[in-house]
């Protein structure tokens, strides 16, 4: 395939010029960025098509003809802010940022890498106004915004963006009873409601309704338009609010909005899957969206006397070395399926990331016991936790991130009642970091190991994911969580062919004479036998031990294994606190192992970074280089 292509700035300046109705520019501009986003997020090697273009119209309206902030600058206090809340369209305003001048075309197309923008809005980039990309905080913070202002004596007016699954979050319903009651002067509230979430539709998913009813039924003045109409959405933006109740716009606009195959049918079946959500397209569909949006904007130009959109040409990424074809999550989902048919009482719940956690299999062979919960993690486990006073085995699927740290009430509660549940923490870990801060779980085993008796396991390969989910099922008297990395594995993590997982050992993977290693997961298990062989090239002997058990550990095992050596290390997949360095550390001084040792322990120590998987890992000194320093320098 030849390079990817960008429409410089000048062109999407060259617009304004053009003899044109002011909506038919703003169209123009919309698809320049359109092409642009999609062009920053194939070189990127993933990211989230379809929201981008459903709200490109909307973002590039507010810019260029709602909001000061173009004209009074970014720092100062008296402009107006728009942010987005679902933040998965952060590719879209980050094109859209570019083609005002805001953002350098270098950052745009450092997408998801190491010193260009998150692949969910973060403040470090000029014109991001709040982290998102974890759902349902836009409301309150926009109302803390406009608070601010207040307080502060500075004008402008703050405009959020909601996405329509987003809805599905409680806080989004809290947030707007404390508005109604208290007021949201200065914040314009606008949905996009594309229709679709993740992969399905949202009437498929949790049905959503008649939103104007719903948010009216609220206390809320709301106007419903069509989002991808400038007419309309000049209109609804100067309307004033009804009586000083808040203000809400349900801008009915469609995913993949300017790529005809990319765009999301409004009525669907319920077998109907969505493909743009997020990811890059194809070499072929990436020539095809380009060439698309090419042609329309250029048969405008052509038809208004003006000489075709110029591009240039943008050099690719070269591809990486090819994963392996281990894949921990669907070899989860395979086994949920024979485990399924063996136990009765076997039910799978997901909160609308029934592809991500593989859980499709099992939904269409047992329909009565898969429950589609929605983008709602706390809803999901209070449920799953009645299912389980009630005697049935639910197994929650979410990621890490959210299932962990938005549930930890739910999950505590439903643990005091002593019943069994298995908690599937999906996307665990560091990697892949290129969705950045707000999907990465790096605080899940401390907040679960809190959980006195909870067992937390995490696999290195298929074979263990198998093992680990039938033990959880069959032999665990306890509440389980079972931490999986997400995608291909990096490679084959060799464990013995007549591998049996035992509960709380580990399996030593290379032996080596002057130090031992605790690692897990197929990320950090790779990187410490590339660290181990980089060391014998040095002349240097370390023991790598695949560590599953996160908080157990059997102490005859433990002591017999640290006994030959006199420095040990940990490697966490997880900040550096709370995790399986502090675990054994715990352990070893318990059992009075430490005397005359070397203990150290590595973990990330810093907010994640954001990028692709081998520029985190040595940002973070977890890359199998800096492992072998890290053991080199224990042993001085």
């Amino acid at each position: 395939m030849q390079n990817l292509s960008i429409v410089p700035k000048t062109e999407i300046d060259r617009i304004s010029e053009i003899p044109l109705p002011d909506d038919a520019k703003l169209a123009l501009i919309a698809d320049l960025c359109r092409l642009n986003a999609l062009t920053a997020i194939k070189k990127a090697g993933s990211g989230h098509i379809g929201s981008s273009f459903s709200a490109m119209d909307i973002v590039v309206h507010l810019y260029l003809r709602a909001m000061n902030t173009l004209a009074v600058g970014f720092d100062s206090p008296d402009r107006d802010i728009y942010f987005s809340s679902k933040g998965h369209d952060a590719p879209g305003l980050y094109a859209a940022l570019y083609g005002f001048g805001a953002l350098a075309e270098d950052k745009l197309l450092m997408l998801r890498r190491i010193g260009g923008p998150d692949g969910h809005p973060d403040i470090a980039v000029r014109g991001i106004e709040a982290n998102s990309g974890s759902l349902g905080m836009g409301i309150g913070k926009a109302r803390g915004m406009a608070l601010a202002k207040r307080l502060q004596g500075h004008g402008g007016h703050v405009y959020v963006l909601l996405g329509d699954g987003e809805l599905q979050e409680g806080q989004i319903w809290e947030s707007l009873l404390t508005a109604a009651n208290q007021g949201m002067a200065g914040v314009t509230v606008i949905v996009d409601r594309n229709g679709y979430q993740s992969d399905k539709h949202t009437e498929v998913i949790s049905p959503l309704g008649n939103l104007r009813q719903k948010f009216e039924a609220f206390g809320c003045s709301c106007l419903e338009i069509d989002g991808h109409d400038h007419v309309q959405i000049a209109g609804a933006l100067c309307a004033p609010s009804e009586n000083g109740k808040p203000k809400i716009i349900v801008a009915n606009t469609v995913k993949g909005r300017g790529v005809s195959f990319m765009e999301g049918p409004a009525d669907v079946s319920s077998d109907y899957i969505y493909r743009y959500h997020s990811g890059a397209p194809s070499d072929e569909n990436y020539e095809r969206a380009t060439a698309e949006l090419l042609a329309r904007v250029n048969a405008v130009m052509a038809a208004s006397g003006a000489d075709e959109i110029g591009t240039r040409s943008v050099q690719r990424i070269p591809a990486s070395a090819a994963p392996s074809d281990e894949n921990v999550a669907s070899a989860y989902g395979d086994c949920l399926v024979e485990l399924g048919r063996e136990h009765p009482e076997l039910c799978v719940l997901v909160a609308d990331l029934a592809d991500d956690c593989k859980t499709r299999g099992f939904a269409a062979e047992f329909p009565d016991r898969f429950v589609e919960n929605g983008i709602a993690e706390q809803d999901m486990c209070s449920v799953a936790g009645g299912m389980a006073r009630s005697g049935l085995l639910p197994v929650v699927n979410s990621f890490g991130c959210f299932l962990a740290s938005r549930a930890n009430e739910q999950i505590f509660n439903n643990f005091t009642e002593e019943t069994r549940i298995i908690h599937a923490f999906h996307l665990a870990g560091l990697v892949p970091a290129g969705p950045g801060k707000s999907h990465q779980s790096l605080r899940d085993i401390s907040l679960m190991a809190a959980l006195p008796g909870m067992e937390i396991i995490q696999p290195c390969g298929a074979e263990e994911t198998r093992q680990a989910l039938r033990y959880c099922v069959r032999d665990s008297r306890s509440s389980c969580v079972l931490r999986m990395n997400i995608g291909p594995s990096p490679r084959r993590i060799p464990l013995p062919d007549d591998y049996r997982l035992a509960r709380g050992q580990g399996t030593v993977l290379t032996e080596g004479e002057d130090a031992l290693l605790f690692a897990y997961g197929p990320i950090m298990l790779d990187q410490a036998l590339s660290a181990a062989g980089i060391l014998r090239e040095r002349g240097i002997g370390l023991t790598v031990v695949n560590m599953p058990w996160l908080n157990i550990a059997d102490d005859d095992w433990l002591s017999a294994l640290v006994a030959r050596h006199t420095t040990i290390l940990t490697i966490d997949d997880h900040c550096d606190v709370g995790g399986l360095g502090d675990f054994l550390l715990a352990r070893l001084a318990r059992l009075g192992q430490l005397s005359g040792r070397i203990f150290a322990k590595a973990g990330v120590a810093e907010i994640p970074a954001c990028g692709t998987a081998d520029e985190v890992l040595r940002h973070h000194r977890l890359d199998a280089e800096s492992l072998a320093s890290r053991v080199q320098d224990a042993m001085r």
